[in-house]
């Protein structure tokens, strides 16, 4: 068996991502092919926390006049939707999981306690993080950066639709350039929106590497996790 890396890692995954070329909702076959990675890193030993975005069902950019707090609620819900089905693929490939939420909702999940995660990783079991910080005004890839330095975790892994950070948006110019390696001060400088300042501040005070990658191919899960070199590191 080949060896991992790291020991504990923070995957980030996108709704969009979840989604698949639907485009919106939950592609199953994609979320269990997602699974299916995830499940060759957690047999390697590797303790596996997941944050989940919302994006496939609502962003709360997409509630045009509307109140901000109410539209990011509505977000914090979505990724709630996106943990639940994520949590069944995994547990259909014999995983056991546990969602938490930081927002309470006792009847299908645990509510967030720092020192629950831990332990619930400790015994192997992969903790799946919802509902954002359960706070208005703060992006999941916040919560990644939050819960990653709560739990130690060695390295958030940020999977994307793009395979990695550019000086550009690729969709839209053909002729963007691709970085290799970035320092927390350079996304925060040149404004690359890979994530908001927010994380990249949080990542960058505590020393935690993220390393941006596409998950249009779910292969580079398990690559990253072994230490190839793929996609954009900063750190």
């Amino acid at each position: 068996m080949q060896r991992a890396k790291y020991k504990r890692v923070m995957l980030k995954i996108s709704g969009e991502a979840l989604a698949g070329d639907k485009g919106q909702g939950i592609d199953t076959e994609t979320v269990n092919e997602i699974s299916s990675k995830i499940k060759e890193v957690y047999d390697m030993g590797v303790e596996v926390a997941i944050v989940v975005g919302g994006g496939n069902f609502w962003r709360g950019r997409s509630g045009k006049g509307m109140d901000r707090t109410t539209a990011d609620h509505m977000g914090m819900l979505a990724t709630v939707i996106n943990a639940l089905g994520l949590q069944d693929a995994l547990e259909a490939k014999g995983i056991p999981t546990r969602v938490q939420t930081a927002i309470e909702m006792r009847q299908i999940a645990e509510p967030y306690i720092r020192r629950k995660a831990v332990r619930h990783l400790e015994k192997k079991r992969i903790v799946i993080f919802a509902c954002g910080t359960g706070n208005p005004y703060f992006s999941t890839d916040t919560t990644a950066a939050l819960r990653a330095a709560e739990i130690d975790a060695e390295v958030i892994l940020l999977a994307k639709k793009v395979d990695g950070v550019y000086d550009s948006d690729p969709m839209v110019n053909p002729n963007a350039r691709k970085f290799d390696k970035l320092s927390f001060l350079d996304v925060l400088n040149k404004e690359l929106g890979v994530m908001d300042s927010t994380a990249a501040s949080l990542c960058k005070d505590n020393n935690i590497p993220i390393i941006v990658f596409g998950l249009n191919e779910p292969d580079n899960i398990v690559k990253v996790v072994l230490g190839e070199n793929i996609g954009t590191t900063i750190m």
